[in-house]
């Protein structure tokens, strides 16, 4: 099995995206104790890690299990790393599985065009020997990604169309719409004070 989570700090400051590269962090470690793979794929840099959000993979037998424990609203409690005589110790990020198709009414297969293409490495290196790469443009608005992290050109095309989801969401943020995008947008906006898992200290440490 194979689960998509978007990992994001929201509109929180600069501590919460510090948060989401430590929580993708803690979530390898724990999968890996669990016996499952968290591989990272996708990130929205902002800084030496900090990442406004993050795409992982989730596969293996339990996978569905280790992902509900973790979709909601995550708390980490420390003094600021970057601003110390800041009064604020709760930190907030947002983890949800990555919406598909059928989450967003305006979002057609028929409208998306896939490209297949050679997968490639820095240099030139060939990362797999054939075209396993993938990219799906989405022709009403023009949004255009690429899948290359993985290694089956039917796993890049999920992912494509995962990205794509996921930036047409985030461009629909404050249109009118009363669809099931606008409900998965309220759905992954950050619920302080209803955490489902809480971190505390520098060392990430699960309370």
């Amino acid at each position: 099995m194979e689960i998509y989570l978007h990992i994001s700090a929201g509109s929180g400051p600069r501590e919460c995206e510090w948060v989401v590269a430590r929580l993708a962090e803690a979530f390898s470690k724990e999968a890996k104790a669990e016996g499952l793979n968290c591989d990272i794929l996708l990130g929205e840099q902002t800084a030496a890690n900090h990442y406004l959000s993050l795409l992982v993979k989730l596969s293996g037998e339990k996978a569905q299990p280790f992902a509900n424990a973790r979709i909601g609203t995550i708390k980490w409690i420390r003094t600021s790393p970057f601003r110390p005589n800041h009064r604020r110790k709760n930190w907030f990020a947002s983890v949800t599985a990555a919406p598909t198709l059928q989450d967003i009414p305006e979002l057609h297969d028929r409208d998306i065009q896939y490209q297949t293409m050679r997968a490639s490495g820095p240099g030139g290196q060939h990362v797999n020997t054939t075209d396993s790469a993938v990219r799906a443009t989405h022709k009403p608005t023009g949004i255009s990604v690429v899948a290359k992290e993985e290694r089956s050109q039917h796993r890049n095309k999920k992912l494509a169309v995962a990205k794509l989801a996921i930036i047409f969401i985030e461009q629909q943020s404050g249109e009118e719409a009363g669809s099931r995008a606008t409900m998965w947008q309220q759905n992954q906006s950050l619920e302080r004070g209803n955490e489902v898992r809480t971190y505390v200290g520098a060392k990430f440490k699960m309370r």
